[in-house]
């Protein structure tokens, strides 16, 4: 586990080995994800999109077809029929 101190002004430094890991850069962007049980995660926003699969599995939860995805996507942009 890693510590750092948070300035005033809400900044803090990223310890070496974390940025080693996250491959980070000066200017890199960096996410930070909220998961539902309130943890929060700290990620490179240039993760390589292959890194994502599976990250909305949910084991019990109903596949749906694309046209059901259209469809919410539709009712959530108002354009529903």
């Amino acid at each position: 586990m890693f510590t750092t101190e948070m300035t005033h002004d809400g900044q803090t430094t990223i310890p070496e080995d974390v940025r080693e890991l996250l491959n980070l850069r000066p200017g890199d962007r960096l996410e930070f994800v909220i998961s539902e049980d309130g943890k929060v995660y700290l990620q490179s926003a240039k993760i390589d999109v292959r890194e994502l699969s599976g990250m909305l599995y949910k084991p019990g939860r109903d596949s749906v077809s694309v046209e059901e995805m259209n469809e919410a996507i539709a009712q959530c942009a108002g354009e529903s029929d």
